[in-house]
């Protein structure tokens, strides 16, 4: 098991990989308060890694610090080694180094996705026996986004998002831009100006391209300048949208040339990269070689 371009002085490291919403629609609100969404998640070839070293004392400890200003007991990677050493009867214990790449409160996912990374690979390190659906079911308890990066698979999503059917997506890559905005999602839902009755969409209407818009943009153009500006200034390159209900912006393209060509084009200061969209999760591609 211990392979050497995965271990390093007892450390396990696995990927946590970013999503973009490449449409994002409110349909309505449950009878709790929560919102119903459709949306296209689409996970990408860049992320955050995770490093799990395991320990025979039963304590989950998180070594060094992960999103600033989040304590060791808020953190969703901590919370879900919690969990899953709760639900499975687990007696080993683990430290967790969570290295971000993906900027919180950008709608990239990373927490989710790093609560998930946590879940399946210690299900596998623990030896938990947990199947695909019974990780999913744990990941909903901590956040409706975390379903997805379980499953490892692009999805048309609705429901809170956890409703998920696997779909194919061309091969695409992306030029995306952080304006440095940590959204407070709760305050975004709470919105007068957020529209909560789009028309329930399918599937094909998504294959046919009619579906592009996120219910969060106008209210974050004008909730937030940074956003606003970074939008106007990947206009210049080709359609530019935002993912989730973060200051995450996006541009498609069909090749990584183009790609490459379109961030070229954007001034310097910018915080952008280009990054490729994926068929599966590359935490699945780490699992397989265990």
């Amino acid at each position: 098991m211990n392979r050497p371009d995965l271990y390093e002085a007892g450390w396990s490291w696995w990927p946590a990989p970013a999503k973009l919403n490449l449409f994002l629609h409110i349909t309505g609100r449950r009878a709790d308060g929560y919102h119903l969404l459709q949306s296209v998640f689409r996970l990408l070839d860049w992320g955050d890694r995770i490093g799990l070293r395991l320990r025979e004392d039963g304590q989950i400890h998180r070594e060094g610090a992960s999103v600033a200003g989040v304590a060791e007991a808020d953190d969703l990677a901590v919370r879900a080694a919690i969990l899953l050493k709760k639900s499975a009867n687990v007696a080993q214990g683990v430290d967790i180094i969570v290295k971000k790449s993906v900027p919180a409160g950008g709608g990239f996912g990373g927490g989710s996705s790093d609560a998930a990374t946590v879940l399946v690979a210690l299900n596998r390190l623990w030896g938990a026996g947990l199947d695909e659906d019974a990780l999913a079911a744990l990941g909903l308890q901590l956040g409706a986004d975390v379903p997805v990066f379980v499953r490892g698979r692009n999805a048309w999503a609705e429901g809170v998002g956890e409703r998920l059917t696997p779909v194919n997506l061309n091969p695409a890559w992306y030029v995306i831009a952080d304006p440095g905005v940590h959204v407070p999602t709760v305050a975004l839902f709470a919105s007068p100006d957020l529209t909560r009755d789009a028309p329930v969409a399918k599937i094909a209407d998504f294959a046919s391209g009619s579906l592009l818009g996120n219910a969060f943009e106008p209210v974050l153009r004008r909730r937030e300048p940074a956003v606003e500006a970074v939008l106007a200034t990947l206009s210049r390159i080709g359609r530019a949208r935002l993912t989730g209900s973060g200051s995450g912006c996006f541009v498609e393209f069909a090749t990584r040339a183009a790609a490459e060509q379109g961030l070229a084009q954007l001034p310097k200061e910018l915080r952008a990269w280009v990054a490729a969209g994926v068929e599966r999760s590359p935490l699945l591609d780490v699992l397989e070689r265990y």
